[in-house]
């Protein structure tokens, strides 16, 4: 049987829970571009010391997830209380200089909610290979290390964009048939790729006017390698070597996430992947609450629970 909210909490709780805050929404968005800039001077005082890099680029891989998932709130509707702010703060300062589509993934991710780990999850793709051997595990994450996932990732967004893919936030893209006119791919890319590359030149303008332009080197090779792991890592997670259900308790993870996880790969509060499957338009800002109720009133006893990443990745390499 399907597990309910209901089950452990009143309706006067859920609304509550459910009610997202402006303030709250703009304070998680000035702490991870906060963040980003902590980052860069790290960096930049550092005299660009290899140390400096290490440390600027897993803040950076980390705070890039961080906006991934701030998109995701939005695509909720729960980051803002004020519908605009979700709408246009969400594509501008969340999910274009992540070179996201607020539109196209909010209407996949609802798919995902719909069908979690049945037929019809566009994310099944993700969860699928695992369990798998500790040697295929380990080499997914040599790619993503080494740049070579995001080689592929840019060069599917990319057909994506021109319109000669079909829109995935995952795997599982299909090429378009009959093949758009080259008219078509252009209009495509301007729409699409547009948004990234203002957002990006914006970004690399800002630090060059500052006098130090080669900072956004750092954002580059994080893209291409820490938030490529803890991408990986955090989808892992949240479905991987979990029960084909209806029932979200069975099909998606909760995991416990210390500080180094938050500034990694569960920023966000991310690690609540149950809770949020439970009640979706909770804000990330209250599902910890929303974790010690449920936990309080006997949820834990049937819930898919981690104690940890490294927990995770052991079960995900147990194939």
């Amino acid at each position: 049987m399907k597990t309910t909210a209901t089950t452990w909490l009143s309706r006067e709780e859920i609304r509550a829970l459910m009610t997202p805050s402006d303030l709250r929404g703009w304070l998680s968005l000035a702490t991870t571009w906060g963040l980003i800039a902590l980052a860069f001077v790290v960096l930049l005082f550092a005299g660009g010391h290899p140390l400096a890099w290490v440390v600027s680029v897993v803040i950076l891989g980390g705070r890039q997830l961080a906006l991934a998932i701030l998109m995701h709130e939005c695509s909720h509707g729960s980051l803002f209380a004020t519908r605009a702010l979700n709408e246009h703060v969400g594509k501008w300062l969340i999910a274009a200089p992540m070179w996201q589509r607020l539109g196209d993934y909010r209407r996949h991710h609802l798919m995902h909610h719909a069908h979690t780990s049945l037929e019809g999850d566009p994310d099944l793709g993700l969860v699928t290979p695992f369990p798998t051997t500790r040697w295929s595990l380990a080499r997914k994450l040599l790619r993503d290390v080494t740049g070579l996932a995001f080689l592929r990732r840019t060069a599917a967004q990319l057909l994506m964009d021109a319109g000669v893919l079909t829109y995935s936030a995952s795997t599982g893209q299909q090429r378009v048939v009959p093949r758009p006119s080259a008219a078509i791919m252009l209009r495509g890319l301007v729409v699409n790729t547009g948004p990234m590359l203002l957002t990006n030149f914006a970004l690399w303008g800002g630090l060059a006017a500052l006098g130090h332009g080669w900072l956004y080197l750092a954002w580059v090779l994080a893209n291409a390698t820490t938030f490529s792991l803890f991408l990986r890592i955090r989808s892992i997670a949240e479905h991987a070597v979990t029960e084909a259900s209806d029932d979200p308790l069975r099909h998606t993870r909760t995991t416990e996430a210390g500080l180094l996880a938050r500034l990694t790969v569960a920023p966000h509060h991310v690690n609540y992947h149950l809770e949020h499957h439970l009640l979706p338009t909770v804000p990330h800002y209250r599902l910890k609450r929303l974790h010690q109720l449920l936990w309080e009133r006997g949820a834990s006893a049937g819930a898919t629970y981690a104690r940890g990443y490294l927990e995770v990745l052991r079960l995900a390499s147990s194939g």
